[in-house]
């Protein structure tokens, strides 16, 4: 055997595979659970090994040399090989573990009817699919972050947003639904009584607004300007659902949020909605994935509920529409 392969450990290409996705080596450390240092070790004895550089640092990070383009697609199959190779022996499933990223105002609604989905065909009395015993676990973060850590390899997929090309490199982006931004307070709240239009000037009343930078703020800011409400005194910035919650129930705050975040305070009573028309507020909800490696059989079904789940969101929320005469 080639002595440079018998060199080559598997660690060494994790870390040469989280340092290709994340682009720097703060990034394949986090994703690695790892020290920044010994990623820069690792990563070392692999060009050492190899004879070649595989990265250029910077100020822009770890940019792949030519040698490192043409090494990643290998490696990805190397890893991705191994694993199916893992879960083909008996029991082995049961040691597959699953990290799913997604956006905090998807977490109270959708995210759990994926959940129950998986949960649903695993049942008793129905015959175990191939990722029976595959554990998930669920992170929830703000886009950018969450697609850093699916292309350094530390989450298998990511229910978010669209981002800016940059950020997309090496992800697929597919389409699930539309999330309509709406603006939800307690039962009782002074603002129901102004029915299809707010009063143009909100100082009196606390705000619950998404966080600066992110796409569904953007939409809040551009609703309350079509609205004629000007730039409000007292808020709060958040993306968490329960924090977003409490504000609203506890504070009398109103809470301009993704329908999914508040959808479970409203089904239960606790909130209700305010007939604001929301215009062209629309936030596309999609699957992303990584584009240098094939889903293994658990992802696979994870996939399909996510999907599955989606037609069915998409179902519910046109419904809801044409009841209230909006379509």
């Amino acid at each position: 055997m080639n002595t440079t392969l018998q060199r080559v450990q598997l660690r060494h290409l994790h870390c040469f595979l989280a340092v290709a996705r994340s682009g720097n080596l703060r990034g394949a450390a986090q994703a690695l659970a790892v020290s920044q240092p010994a990623v820069t070790k690792t990563l070392a004895e692999l060009e050492d090994i190899l004879g070649v550089r595989l990265f250029e640092r910077g100020r822009r990070g770890a940019e792949p040399t030519a040698a490192a383009r043409a090494l990643w697609p290998h490696a990805s199959a190397v890893v991705a090989g191994l694993a199916e190779a893992l879960q083909s022996v008996g029991g082995a499933a049961e040691h597959e573990h699953l990290v799913l990223g997604a956006l905090p105002t998807l977490a109270p609604s959708f995210v759990p009817a994926v959940v129950q989905a998986l949960a649903d065909a695993a049942a008793p009395g129905r015959p175990p699919p191939a990722s029976a015993g595959a554990r998930l676990q669920v992170l929830t973060d703000r886009n950018p972050t969450l697609l850093d850590r699916l292309r350094a390899g530390g989450l298998d997929a990511v229910i978010g947003r669209l981002a800016e090309p940059d950020q997309m490199v090496g992800l697929s982006f597919e389409h699930l639904y539309a999330e309509p931004l709406v603006a939800v307070v307690r039962p009782g709240h002074p603002l129901l009584r102004w029915g299809t239009a707010p009063p143009g000037d909100l100082d009196g009343h606390l705000l619950a607004l998404p966080l600066p930078g992110t796409l569904i703020r953007h939409s809040a800011d551009s609703l309350l300007a079509r609205l004629g409400v000007g730039p409000p005194v007292r808020q709060v910035e958040t993306l968490s659902a329960s924090l977003g919650t409490e504000l609203a129930v506890r504070a009398g705050a109103v809470w301009l949020t993704p329908l999914g975040a508040a959808e479970p305070a409203l089904q239960d009573g606790r909130l209700t909605r305010l007939p604001w028309p929301p215009g062209a507020t629309d936030e596309p909800v999609g699957l992303l994935l990584r584009t240098d490696a094939a889903p293994r059989p658990a992802l696979q079904r994870l996939i399909g509920a996510i999907r599955e789940q989606a037609a069915q969101r998409r179902a519910a929320l046109a419904a809801a529409l044409a009841a209230t005469g909006s379509g």
